[in-house]
């Protein structure tokens, strides 16, 4: 055998080596392509009813906004009434019912200045560091009609 020879058959070897190396890669990322579609499947099958349920509760959700929605503007509407209702009464009633109890105070008050018996309350003054607090007012319209 000659030296080229030799070569020759030291490539052919290499080269096969090489071949089969190539030849197993391919097998196994043949394997792993295979592996990833039928995960892809799988995810593709789980994925479509998982998006329909989404949709339905998307579709629910806005269902009940639309209806917390009508109940807020009812609420906004009764709240408008009550507080027109609130007014009407107090330009209603709110005159005579303050000038009835100013006539009920003017009575007992008028009925109070006839009693002799009962003593006249003094005021009462508080100091604090220094300063002057005034008594209540009540304390202090006794003191002036009397």
């Amino acid at each position: 055998m000659s030296g080229g020879e030799v070569a020759g058959i030291l490539v052919a070897v290499f080269w096969a080596i090489l071949v089969s190396f190539l030849a197993v890669a391919l097998a196994r990322l043949a394997q792993t392509l295979k592996a990833t579609t039928k995960l892809v499947a799988d995810v593709t099958d789980q994925a479509v009813p998982l998006l329909a349920d989404a949709s339905r509760a998307v579709r629910s959700a806005q269902t009940q906004l639309d209806r917390v929605d009508a109940i807020a503007s009812d609420v906004q509407e009764v709240t408008a009434n009550a507080s027109a209702l609130s007014t009407t009464v107090a330009s209603t009633f709110g005159g005579p019912l303050v000038k009835v109890a100013a006539f009920g105070y003017g009575v007992r008050r008028a009925l109070s200045g006839r009693r002799e018996d009962v003593p006249v309350k003094t005021s009462r003054r508080t100091v604090i560091v220094g300063r002057t607090v005034p008594a209540a007012r009540r304390g202090k319209r006794n003191n002036r009609e009397k």
